[in-house]
């Protein structure tokens, strides 16, 4: 009996340690909970009852190098609906529908959808928004936030680029300088019951988002205008399928300007506009039906063409540069030693190479004339011989040494290389034609470059358009620097080179850039455009001043102008015109132009 009373006291006992146990063991998981792991539970709970809506960050400016503000943003509003909370979706539908003009099976769908939040539309004027949000409907969130506004519409569209719904860059400065004009969102949260209802009374709370940074470029809103005007006078005039025109300063690379007409509006970047319907679907289009050739183009061929009507020309396609780059060629023969400005020549209008017979402009042919001569007459037979003298070794040494093979460093997208013969397969002819300027391709921003550097005193500059970056409050935070150039050319040759272009105008093929009272160097170019024998020209003229410290350099390129087409005739009136108003507003002023050098 007694030992029978002894085991139950025992297992009495060991139960009631097992379960003093089990309950210190709970009471400490307890404690452990609570305390230890208190902050990722409450973060648990904290999301399973908050609604998170997301804040659109002001986008960085961009500024012209005098402050005028060329991209801005402008408030609008997102416009959402959370289907738990809604109380009268018919009432919901109407009002939607009506305010923002969209489709009624569309905004129902989306309203009647199950979801903790559906968005029905972005990018809304916030007078629309302030009215929807007057209308106190039950589950309808209208949020602030920004859209990308260009105060000047398709002023520099190629150059400035735009954004996508989403605030991100697409093209031009806005994609290449994303990270720097990109700011951080910020967050509306919103405390739910389990039903996912909204706790009435309860604090949002709300994470403010960062503003982007300001970009500061060297492009000048005056001088872009003055050239855009003139570009799309000359696009007029000779009914011309493009025209591409650049300003920089020869010394350090900062463009002013650049242009390539048609522009479009990056306020509608995704609508082709009616001049480039005219200008570049001129098969499908008549006067007055651009909108029915727009609408025919299925969803891959609106793409395309959006594509190309978003091209930069002045960077994105290659042509032939022509005559134009018989400065290149004169510079290598000058600095090689082949040639000098008192050489004579002798040019009956043509010049066999090889088997072929390769002619000049002026087919009677210019006589005997000086080197000199021959570059104010831009004559195809004399720079043939300086090429044959130069040789294909070291012509493609000056390549090299000019930086003709490499892209040009520009600070935006999609810049094309240089499409030139490999060596190997540079024959006597190629030889002759590349002398003049043809059979080969190349960017009008690497021709401008290439023809700065040699005039400039012989150093290699890199264009660009960024200058610094600053916060909302405008300090600097960053001034963008870009790779000293190296010497390609000698400062002697430099300085024989300006004062041989200054001559093309003055008295030469570019006389018709000739402007009283300023030192104007330049050269022309007609070449024409492949295939051969269709009649389709590029007329070019690229131009300097002063021209002997030269501070602005222009390059006009105008594709397949209709009429008279010779580059001195119709390119470099352009360069005079643009020049006429940028130099006096640049502080140029008018000088005696007397001869500084002699033969």
């Amino acid at each position: 009996m007694h030992k029978t009373k002894s085991f139950h006291r025992r297992k009495i006992l060991l139960i009631f340690a097992c379960c003093a146990a089990a309950l210190l063991f709970l009471i400490g998981r307890l404690a452990w909970l609570m305390i230890a792991k208190s902050g990722y539970y409450t973060t648990l709970a904290e999301d399973l009852h908050e609604r998170e809506r997301s804040i659109k960050a002001a986008r960085g400016r961009i500024l012209d190098r005098n402050g005028t503000v060329l991209a801005d943003n402008r408030t609008v509003c997102t416009v959402s609906v959370i289907h738990s909370q809604i109380t009268d979706p018919d009432r919901v539908v109407e009002v939607l529908c009506t305010e923002l003009g969209m489709d009624e099976a569309a905004v129902r769908e989306r309203v009647e959808k199950n979801s903790s939040i559906e968005r029905i539309k972005s990018n809304v004027d916030k007078e629309i928004g302030d009215a929807i949000r007057s209308c106190g409907l039950d589950g309808v969130k209208v949020d602030e936030d920004y859209k990308r506004y260009y105060p000047y519409e398709s002023m520099a569209s190629k150059v400035l680029g735009f954004t996508g719904a989403d605030n991100q860059g697409i093209i031009g400065l806005e994609v290449q300088y994303d990270e720097a004009l990109s700011g951080t969102p910020g967050t509306i949260l919103t405390l739910t019951d389990a039903r996912g209802i909204e706790i009435e009374d309860a604090a949002e709370t709300r994470v403010e988002p960062v503003a982007g940074n300001d970009l500061v470029i060297s492009m000048d809103y005056n001088i872009q205008e003055y050239v855009e005007q003139a570009a799309y006078r000359v696009l007029e005039e000779k009914q011309a399928d493009s025209v591409s025109i650049i300003v920089m300063n020869p010394q350090n690379g900062e463009i002013y300007a650049m242009t390539n007409v048609p522009e479009f509006d990056l306020n509608d970047p995704y609508t082709l506009t009616e001049l480039y319907l005219q200008t570049q679907l001129p098969e499908e289009t008549a006067e007055g039906e651009e909108t029915s050739a727009a609408a025919a183009l299925n969803d891959e061929e609106l793409q395309d063409a959006l594509n190309q009507m978003w091209r930069n020309g002045c960077i994105n396609d290659t042509y032939e540069p022509g005559s134009t780059f018989k400065i290149v060629t004169a510079a290598a023969g000058l600095e090689e030693g082949v040639v000098t400005l008192s050489d004579t020549f002798y040019c009956p209008g043509y010049k066999l190479v090889d088997d072929r017979r390769i002619r000049c402009h002026k087919t009677v042919g210019h006589g005997s004339e000086t080197f000199l001569e021959a570059a104010q007459n831009s004559c195809n037979p004399v720079f043939i011989e300086v090429g044959l003298r130069l040789g294909v070794d070291n012509y493609f040494k000056y390549f090299n040494q000019f930086g003709i093979n490499e892209k040009t460093g520009i600070d935006l997208p999609g810049e094309a290389a240089t499409i030139m013969h490999k060596k190997e397969n540079v024959g006597q002819v190629e030889l002759a034609t590349i002398s003049f300027g043809q059979s080969f391709q190349i960017t009008p921003l690497q021709l401008i470059t290439t023809a700065a550097s040699i005039i400039n005193g012989g150093i290699r500059i890199t264009p660009h358009f960024a200058v610094s970056v600053k916060d909302t409050d405008g300090t600097l935070l960053e001034v963008c620097q870009y790779e000293e150039g190296e010497r390609i050319l000698s400062e002697e040759t430099s300085e024989t080179m300006r004062y041989l272009l200054e001559q093309v105008v003055d008295g030469g093929s570019g006389k018709n850039a000739y402007i009283e009272g300023y030192r104007i160097g330049g050269k022309t170019a007609t070449s024409e455009t492949l295939p051969r024998g269709q009649g389709k020209y590029i007329s070019s003229f690229v131009g300097f001043a002063p021209a002997d410290d030269p501070q602005v350099i222009c390059l006009c390129v105008i594709n397949n102008p209709q009429g008279t087409y010779y580059g001195g005739t119709i390119a470099a009136p352009v360069v005079k015109d643009i020049f006429e108003n940028i130099l006096p507003y640049l502080g140029i002023e008018k000088t005696l132009a007397e001869t500084e050098m002699t033969e």
